[in-house]
């Protein structure tokens, strides 16, 4: 199992994601194109593709020139049966690469915050690994419109689509299911200044929030994780028949 994986920002890892490809054995190719690395003409050689978050919003294409050859990856890689997670800035993306509008300032959420499953994400195989209503740590200032075609799996007042499913296996989740409490420990102390511009008092209030909603959170994120790394065998499958 060979896995795409696409970073937008400096300090935007994989988190409980990497704990899941790693117990399945998956093969990471690591492409940073923010920082000038080049990424696959196409999605053969690959068996799944994962595009993080950042910084940026998901129309700037002349701070971040790579995004169309992204968006076109994107779409080769579901349009292909293959497995696709967009997450956070990914999910806005991957909206975009379907015909969504792209709505910039329109839905500020920070912190750990509540997120319901859709009747439709109940019966999906990734997100219905969640309980139906969840906690996971936000921090974004964009929202989307629900790609045509698209189904809406996951909701909140603050963000209509903090989920969505394409075809298959192409998903994209608003909401940071793979931060966990030591990797935004870890945001804390990397964007420590941009936090205290943004969000006043957040180290104040972070041990209390992390206390309350944490643990929770993380087992929610694992499950997810594991939930759609389990996906990925199935679009391997899909692609040896259709060359058979």
């Amino acid at each position: 199992m060979r896995v795409l994986v696409v970073q937008n920002f400096d300090d935007e890892g994989l988190g409980q994601l990497g704990t899941a490809l790693h117990e399945a054995k998956a093969e990471l190719d690591l492409r940073r194109p923010y920082d000038g690395e080049s990424l696959p003409a196409d999605a053969e050689g690959h068996d799944a593709l994962i595009v993080l978050g950042g910084g940026q919003n998901a129309l700037d294409d002349a701070g971040c020139p790579y995004f169309p050859s992204l968006l076109s990856l994107m779409r080769e890689f579901a349009d292909s049966g293959r497995a696709v997670l967009g997450v956070c800035l990914g999910s806005q993306l991957l909206a975009r690469a379907y015909g969504a509008e792209n709505l910039v300032g329109a839905a500020s959420e920070f912190g750990w915050h509540g997120i319901e499953q859709t009747a439709e994400g109940a019966g999906d195989p990734v997100i219905g690994a969640l309980p139906g209503t969840f906690s996971s740590f936000q921090w974004h200032d964009d929202t989307f419109t629900l790609p045509p075609g698209a189904v809406r799996l996951a909701t909140n007042p603050a963000a209509e689509n903090q989920a969505f499913r394409i075809g298959r296996a192409a998903y994209g989740t608003q909401f940071h299911f793979e931060a966990d409490r030591p990797h935004v420990a870890r945001w804390n102390a990397v964007f420590a200044d941009l936090l205290a511009e943004r969000q006043p008092g957040w180290a104040i209030r972070h041990d209390a929030e992390a206390a309350r909603h944490g643990a929770a959170a993380d087992a929610a994120g694992l499950a997810l994780a594991r939930a759609w790394v389990a996906a990925i065998p199935a679009g391997m499958r899909v692609r040896d028949s259709a060359s058979a």
